[in-house]
């Protein structure tokens, strides 16, 4: 007995098959991000009641140690950040070069949780660069660190995240 394979030309069942898969994944993905938000609410809740009962102990030493998210490699954010940096003319902030690194690996921008965590591995990373004088800080007109790259050859060695 034989198996007779079906042939099309246009692939629409495997294209309407894998778009489905795709919308599944998704679907799960934000069950799991609202889950993970009523862990971390439960968690706080139960963190504010230990304190009002007088527990004075550290709770986050309690805690299991949790993994590192590894999202760049070793000196991959910096260069990141420096290129981006070269390629716009005017001072960004934070949260803006942030966003473009976003955009340009193509990964979720309404994310809001990463988007933080993002901004604030940009900022160190920028702190750090100035302190090698690679970029320099300046203030908008709202007092809001912008910041651009310094004019000339760079100053010293582009050190890791």
């Amino acid at each position: 007995m034989s198996i007779r394979l079906s042939r099309t030309d246009t692939f629409e069942h495997t294209i309407n098959g894998l778009l489905k898969k795709r919308a599944d994944l998704f679907g799960e993905a934000e069950k799991l991000r609202d889950r993970m938000a009523e862990i971390k609410n439960d968690t706080h809740a139960i963190d504010r009641v230990l304190q009002s009962l007088g527990y004075e102990g550290d709770l986050d030493a309690a805690m299991p140690r949790q993994k590192r998210d590894v999202i760049f490699g070793r000196g991959e954010l910096t260069r990141a950040i420096l290129s981006e940096l070269r390629n716009n003319d005017a001072p960004m902030s934070s949260r803006e070069i942030a966003q473009t690194l976003i955009a340009v690996r193509g990964e979720d921008a309404r994310d809001r949780k990463y988007l933080s965590d993002l901004v604030k591995r940009v900022s160190k990373a920028l702190r750090q660069q100035r302190e090698d004088g690679n970029v320099r800080a300046l203030k908008d007109n709202r007092g809001n660190v912008m910041w651009a790259r310094r004019l000339g050859p760079i100053a010293g060695p582009v050190r890791g995240d």
